[in-house]
């Protein structure tokens, strides 16, 4: 700025300046300010993380449940197929001899056409209960990012706590927390 103009300093604008001509062997200030940089960075990709299994539990939910619905209207037209089965039994006993013969190989057909329905009702089933534990591994995975993420933005607001009050200790603290975190997100990549 020109020396005729009037310049008002604001207390982060003077923060700075006495860094820079001050401060620059700070290295308090340089490890917090690195540090918070470091775990926002890795907290960013631990959301991220978090945010893609908790998605992809929910598809997995989401295919554990349209299995779910399949199977029950495998077993409906198994079902229907039972009643006409009996029907057909029934028909059978009650009709004249010579129809008979006729009304017993419907309710043969509708036995053997059960059978394959009811395959196809079972693997329905299978696969939802697949799909559902595939859903339940994936929330497990989910929670363990989420927990190692809170850990890092704790970490981070103790930086700035530390970088305030200048307090050693507290740094140490902000490394103990970040560590935490780590052994989560490491914990959520090993799925345990």
């Amino acid at each position: 700025m020109s020396d005729d103009a009037f310049h008002v300093h604001g207390p982060h604008d003077h923060e700075l300046e006495h860094a820079a001509e001050h401060g620059a062997g700070d290295r308090f200030s340089g490890r917090i300010a690195v540090t918070t940089a470091i775990l926002a960075t890795v907290g960013a990709l631990f959301s991220y993380q978090g945010g893609a299994t908790q998605a992809s539990a929910q598809l997995a939910k989401n295919d554990a449940a349209i299995r779910k619905t399949e199977a029950a209207n495998q077993w409906n037209y198994y079902q229907a197929k039972s009643n006409k089965q009996n029907l057909s039994e029934l028909a059978a006993v009650l009709v004249a001899p010579e129809k008979q013969d006729g009304y017993r190989s419907e309710a043969a057909r509708y036995k053997t056409e059960k059978a394959d329905i009811q395959k196809a009702a079972e693997q329905l089933e299978a696969e939802s209960k697949d799909f559902d534990a595939q859903s339940e591994a994936l929330m497990h995975e989910h929670h363990r990012w989420a927990q190692a993420t809170t850990f890092l933005q704790i970490a981070i607001a103790l930086s700035a706590i530390a970088l305030l009050t200048r307090r050693k200790w507290l740094q140490w603290g902000v490394y103990g927390v970040a560590a935490l975190g780590a052994i989560l997100g490491v914990l959520a990549v090993a799925h345990a």
